[in-house]
């Protein structure tokens, strides 16, 4: 089976910079690369509120799947990834309002920090559009 390789855009000029896009879709299956809480003009939102930067990174993720022709609802899989792993229960309980019947599996990790230091959270995702 020979699948298309599409590679999906949000517009950051990082893409070409850094040489990544913000998702990759292989025939079904749709990977979602490490997603910041920035905005249309790649601003930090939600400084020190990791609820509201979560909340950004799904939404984010959100438009790129549906870029991608798919939507949350084909998500497996999740990784949260925290500069400071004591905000865990924030940032779930806003990922939970995304993904609570939809319950793909998940990791929670901590780092020491991301390129921005404004950044409390990143968040990754890989879907699997099913027939």
């Amino acid at each position: 089976m020979k699948f298309d390789r599409e590679l999906i855009s949000n517009g950051n000029p990082m893409e070409a910079i850094v040489g990544f896009s913000r998702a990759v879709r292989v025939g079904p299956f749709i990977s979602i690369g490490g997603t910041a809480p920035v905005d249309a003009n790649g601003n930090t939102v939600g400084i020190g509120d990791v609820a509201a930067q979560t909340r950004q990174c799904i939404e984010i993720i959100k438009s790129a799947l549906e870029q991608a022709g798919s939507g949350l609802h084909h998500v497996v899989r999740t990784r949260v990834i925290l500069t400071d792993i004591d905000n865990w229960k924030a940032a779930i309980d806003v990922r939970k309002e995304y993904f609570r019947d939809i319950r793909p599996v998940d990791t929670i990790m901590a780092i020491d920090r991301f390129v921005n230091p404004d950044w409390l959270v990143e968040i990754e995702a890989d879907a699997v559009m099913s027939s």
